[in-house]
């Protein structure tokens, strides 16, 4: 098995809170950082643009995407260039359609001959793959993000898709093809051995890469271990009376 860091894929972390994206700006492991509306949200941020900044005053030599949040293509370019302005870093990240399902590819091909450089979200059909590849095809470097995750979400298996879509970007060495959303640590490795150049990951699966080969014996008796002493420190015990019914 290979270390993490022999790994070819690229690992960009996922998230939006400060002091973790601080803490795994640390870590060599971590070449870029992705962010999403969703995830902002949910970490209390309410000033999207000095949230941005002042993440980017930091992290300003890795890649980092932020994601337009306008539902109208004209205004999601207006957004697109307001963020794209924020840093040489910044990849805007725009939805593979809108809330109604139109397809962004019009968008999409209008800010790649902008030089504007993206991240292609939210896609999980090969067609998605085609269509968005042919957007950018001739603007400069950007992003094609699979939700492989999701995919699996609904029992089936994304390795043939993702591995048909590294075949499909080929051609275009300025794009890159992201797994995102996986599950799992497992899910790099999967990434990494189909050629997928990227996988987006969350804090809590990157911690889990100090454990890659690690002893299973020595993994199980530290599994019945933790059981036990938890079992200890709640106090169980089966001499206790059984309470009433009420």
């Amino acid at each position: 098995m290979k270390s993490p860091q022999d790994l070819t894929v690229k690992i960009f972390a996922d998230g939006a809170n400060k002091q973790d994206m601080l803490e795994m700006y640390k870590n060599p492991l971590i070449t870029g950082f992705t962010t999403n509306p969703t995830l902002m949200a949910k970490a209390g941020i309410t000033n999207y643009e000095a949230f941005a900044r002042d993440i980017i005053s930091t992290i300003n030599d890795r890649p980092i995407s932020f994601e337009v949040f306008s539902d109208d293509f004209d205004e999601m370019h207006k957004q697109a260039l307001k963020i794209a302005s924020w840093g040489s870093n910044v990849y805007v990240k725009i939805p593979v359609t809108n809330t109604k399902g139109q397809p962004a590819l019009g968008l999409i091909h209008k800010l790649a001959s902008a030089g504007v450089k993206q991240n292609v979200t939210a896609i999980m059909t090969l067609d998605q793959v085609r269509d968005v590849t042919t957007a950018l095809a001739k603007g400069p470097s950007a992003y094609v993000s699979v939700f492989a995750g999701r995919i699996a979400d609904t029992a089936r298996d994304p390795i043939p898709l993702m591995a048909a879509s590294v075949e499909l970007l080929r051609p275009y060495p300025q794009l890159e093809l992201i797994w995102a959303s996986p599950r799992e640590l497992l899910n790099i490795y999967q990434a990494d051995a189909i050629g997928c150049q990227i996988i987006t990951v969350t804090n809590d699966i990157i911690k889990k890469l100090s454990i890659v080969g690690k002893n299973l014996q020595e993994f199980s008796l530290e599994t019945v271990q933790m059981f036990r002493d938890d079992a200890v420190k709640a106090g169980f015990s089966l001499d206790q009376p059984e309470l009433e019914n009420a």
